[in-house]
């Protein structure tokens, strides 16, 4: 396919009719096929957007539908690290990232990863924290990019097999300058 053949890709705010039932369908299928997970991890993504479909408050929360070609292809949260003990209120966290296998390869994760990261500077959040599993290769390497760090790691049996959880963290403050310079090298590449 020729660049000018590629639909047009667009990111734009969760809201659309279908928008939380596909994000909760799309992680069940993508994780069952890739990973062999069962559906407690669906179960898991259920619960992340029922919470935010109901509690989120839009000043401090956000999330976003990648589409392609007029396709839901990609999805990203950024919530209050309200419910987080540890966290306290100047940390948000990154959730349920996606990027459906039909539409890799275009940039996308980065770019929904960037719009969680610029949403959280701009509400305010001292830094942004995500919780991963070690399968997710891609998904790390996004993170490690724009300046996340490794904090923790733990094995633990979910979704039907053995993982290690991987928590990293994003200062914001101190890494905004380097980020956006990195940024503005990827859009000049």
């Amino acid at each position: 396919m020729r660049d000018s053949e590629v639909p047009p890709l667009v990111i734009r705010p969760l809201g659309q009719p279908g928008d939380l039932g596909w994000v909760v369908m799309a992680h069940g299928e993508v994780y069952a096929a890739e990973f062999g997970w069962d559906d407690t991890f669906e179960a898991l993504v259920a619960r992340i957007v029922a919470d935010y479909a109901t509690d989120h408050d839009p000043v401090r929360d956000a999330a976003w539908i990648a589409e392609l070609g007029g396709r839901r292809v990609g999805c990203v949260f950024c919530v209050d690290a309200r419910d987080d003990a540890e966290a306290g209120a100047t940390t948000a966290k990154l959730r349920i990232l996606l990027v459906h296998p039909d539409a890799r390869g275009h940039g996308l994760g980065g770019k929904l990863v960037d719009n969680c990261v610029d949403f959280a500077r701009r509400a305010g959040y001292a830094q942004l924290k995500l919780w991963t599993n070690d399968p997710l290769v891609a998904a790390r390497h996004i993170y490690l990019d724009r300046g996340f760090v490794l904090t923790e790691e733990q094995p633990h049996h979910s979704f039907g097999v053995d993982l290690i959880g991987q928590t990293y963290q994003l200062d914001l403050v101190s890494t905004e300058a380097v980020w956006r310079f990195g940024c503005q090298d990827d859009q000049n590449a």
